[in-house]
């Protein structure tokens, strides 16, 4: 599927269903950055669904784990796996658990504890650098999650290696898991703190397409830095009961919900 608006609706769809046959949670974050994964699968990401370890294919790394619905229902619609697959996400022995596992095709990277994808992700693009490959390594962190010091030493150490092929992709949707970002840590300004680490840094609408692509199809942004793309978004984007409520980090839509839900979604 080549249309990124087309690909993020049917995501949003998805995703929803999968969060609701599962009983599972974290439908919200997995709304909000269901455009950032669309344009990246339709238009910048180096990847082929037919060959899912294509040896120079890009590595997407998705450190906020939680939010893996979207992502599964992504591979799924560009062709990674079959759709019908996703109807075991969620249930015991399947592969398909409720935070991202490398034994699906297409996922390069297993994580659920926050913190660690900017810390592996140096590590690959380090790699790729060292051995003077191509590809990009692209990782997609929370908001909350930058709350773990993991990263700061990965934000650190990533423009002292000149990684000008790693790309952060920040969703900064306000809301963590206890309560707003701005009242459990604030970040702001969230913007300074990167350029300050020496990281070109871009702020942008996390859920305007023609934004989302401009930027993204333009990384490296400045020679010898790792680039920060910092795109505000609404929790739960989509569903006017769920967009910006913290309840929708933890609960599941019961059916009414879920088709008052699919019904906002055109």
């Amino acid at each position: 599927m080549k249309n990124s608006l087309e690909l993020a609706q049917n995501v949003r769809r998805t995703a929803l269903q999968m969060v609701h046959q599962a009983n599972a949670s974290h439908i919200g974050g997995a709304l909000s950055m269901t455009d950032l994964l669309a344009v990246l699968y339709t238009e910048i990401l180096k990847v082929d669904h037919a060959a899912p370890k294509w040896a120079d294919r890009d590595r997407f790394i998705l450190s906020k784990g939680h939010s893996v619905a979207s992502l599964y229902a992504t591979l799924a619609w560009q062709g990674f796996f079959p759709l019908e697959q996703l109807q075991n996400y969620g249930k015991d022995n399947s592969l398909f658990m409720t935070h991202v596992s490398h034994k699906i095709p297409g996922v390069d990277f297993s994580t659920g504890s926050l913190g660690h994808g900017l810390p592996f992700g140096l590590g690959r693009a380090l790699a790729a650098q060292r051995k003077k490959l191509a590809w990009r390594t692209f990782v997609m962190l929370s908001d909350g999650e930058l709350d773990e010091g993991s990263n700061w030493e990965a934000i650190l150490l990533a423009p002292h290696l000149h990684l000008d092929n790693l790309i952060a992709i920040v969703d900064y949707n306000k809301i963590q898991s206890l309560g707003s970002v701005a009242d459990v840590l604030p970040l702001d300004s969230l913007a300074d703190k990167f350029k300050a680490f020496h990281w070109a840094v871009r702020e942008i609408d996390g859920h305007d397409h023609a934004q989302i692509r401009a930027a993204l199809s333009s990384v490296p942004w400045e020679p010898s830095k790792p680039s920060c793309l910092i795109a505000h978004t609404v929790k739960g984007k989509g569903v006017d009961f769920m967009e910006n409520q913290l309840r929708w980090h933890y609960s599941s839509p019961n059916a009414e919900q879920l088709q008052n839900a699919l019904s906002q979604i055109s």
